[in-house]
């Protein structure tokens, strides 16, 4: 079986037809790993001070630093909060790049667009990240000029924060969401559309959420307002899937929930915990999406220390693990609470370890159904905060990793390379060249290629995680060039991130 639908996937679920069951995702192991990094515009005023080329030399710088620390992927707000980080008839450009609402960049840029082409360059998938209902991000802020917000203000609501939101309740709200996404996946080379924790917003003093108009209207027959709230979330879940997958099948729906589904007190099927409730607060039933086929991966945000006594990450972490209904599962780390919080012996660590990084790491990489991680911020990454990036760089992610295949996408994997050529580069460097095989079929395409070196008379042995020296977006690559002959050895990489056999030479 080559590709899989959500779509069918979703009908046999709700159908209960006896079809066979689709594939699910397997165990993370050495070589393959999501290793991901958000990186949000907003609150970022760097952007808007700098220039166009300044901008693109930063954005590089940090691309560059999170691939030495390992990162294979890059989660990119895109849309903050009903603006757009990219050229746009929809929406006005988004005031967090050039300080301006509705204002473009002088020179025009497109942002998303280079950084789509500047992480396939390096082998990392691009996530564009848009935040669904929120449209400003204080009291006094008001929409550009343009936005759809004053050609249909009945869309929109005004919660006791002060800021503006979509009404999830309207249809109509739900249909320009999609059409956003719609432009994006069509427009853009993108790998996954990505989605926080901000579906209805956090609750603020107990305030209700103004939608008493919508319901009205629309919740007729729920038997709470809970219930309904929920069920429109789910349907601008099921309506992006939908549209994602029509539109391009490898694309990827991935969702970052709060990081606490229900307490047990609240649901025997619940977590030990004693927190805010995505379920109950944010209305949003994640573990729903992915065992109904509609999300391909979760990132829940487990931002807070191994012992925490209201929301212990070890607790959660076994929690989602057990929850991930056959998708992948990557969890999200504060890297400042990870590298400020000393290990601790009751949870199996090292009292002498100054942080809990070694433990996470080792904990997440031991859960059968956990394939990996994604660091907030990525800037704090970047910037080394207490020497993150040194010991990701040279322990935890010091050999590149792939990430795991999304064999419920596509289980076939693309064809080998030709004419792969290895030749002395001068001062101790060897270039390599290989031309990918042609074809039509876009879930074949190679997008990526996995280089291995292995020392004169070695097997050639894709298992070996440590023989993997470059991943890359380009069929061409300099290296340095240990002394010895060698066998050299790439593969190519789909969308879906199915490998081939491998094509060698040797030097």
């Amino acid at each position: 079986m080559k590709r899989i639908l959500f779509a069918a996937f979703a009908a046999v679920l709700l159908s209960c037809s006896g079809r066979a069951a689709q594939p699910t995702a397997t165990p993370a192991d050495d070589k393959h790993e999501f290793r991901g990094a958000w990186l949000h515009i907003i609150g970022q005023r760097q952007y808007a001070r700098q220039s166009t080329q300044e901008n693109q030399a930063y954005l590089t710088g940090q691309l560059d630093q999170l691939k030495r620390a390992g990162c294979n992927a890059v989660i990119w707000q895109v849309r903050p909060q009903a603006d757009a980080a990219y050229p746009s008839t929809l929406e006005p450009w988004s005031r967090w790049l050039t300080g301006t609402a509705g204002q473009a960049p002088d020179p025009v840029w497109d942002p998303l667009q280079f950084m789509i082409d500047e992480c396939h360059r390096r082998g990392m998938e691009l996530h564009a990240w848009i935040n669904p209902y929120r449209v400003t991000s204080s009291p006094d802020e008001q929409p550009a000029p343009g936005h759809i917000y004053y050609a249909h203000p009945e869309w929109f609501v005004r919660y006791a924060d002060g800021k503006l939101y979509f009404d999830p309740g309207l249809p109509e709200s739900r249909d320009f969401i999609n059409q956003v996404v719609h432009d994006i996946v069509t427009r853009y080379d993108v790998d996954a559309i990505h989605m926080d924790d901000y579906f209805y917003p956090y609750p603020k003093d107990g305030a209700e959420f103004p939608d008493t108009a919508s319901y009205a209207r629309y919740g007729r027959g729920w038997g709470s307002k809970g219930d309904w709230r929920r069920h429109n979330v789910d349907l601008l879940i099921e309506q992006l899937h939908h549209t994602i997958k029509q539109a391009k099948p490898w694309v990827q729906l991935g969702i970052s929930p709060f990081g606490i589904w229900r307490n047990k007190s609240s649901d025997a099927d619940g977590s030990d915990t004693n927190g805010l409730q995505c379920y109950d607060a944010l209305y949003a039933d994640c573990p729903r999406w992915t065992a109904l086929g509609w999300v391909d991966y979760m990132v829940p945000q487990l931002y807070w220390e191994l012992e925490h006594k209201l929301a212990s990450d070890l607790t959660l972490s076994y929690w989602w693990n057990d929850h991930a209904n056959g998708r992948h599962m990557y969890y999200g780390q504060s890297v400042n609470n990870v590298m400020t919080h000393r290990d601790i012996a009751a949870a199996g660590g090292d009292t002498l370890n100054p942080t809990q990084l070694d433990h996470k790491m080792r904990l997440m990489r031991s859960l059968e159904h956990v394939h990996g991680v994604t660091w907030w911020p990525g800037y704090s990454v970047t910037a080394n905060f207490h020497g993150v990036l040194d010991s990701l760089a040279t322990h935890h992610c010091a050999t590149p990793a792939l990430i795991p295949p999304r064999v419920w996408l596509d289980n076939e994997a693309p064809a080998p390379v030709n004419t792969l050529t290895v030749q002395k580069a001068g001062k101790g460097q060897v270039a390599l060249s290989w031309t990918p095989l042609a074809t039509t079929d876009p879930m074949q395409q190679a997008v990526r290629f996995v280089v291995y070196r292995f020392a004169n008379g070695e097997e050639v042995n894709l298992d070996r995680a440590d023989r993997i020296v470059a991943i890359t977006g380009e069929n061409t690559i300099t290296l340095p060039q240990p002394k010895g002959q060698h066998t050299w050895a790439v593969t190519a990489v789909d969308r879906s991130n199915n490998e081939s056999n491998p094509t060698t030479a040797r030097n």
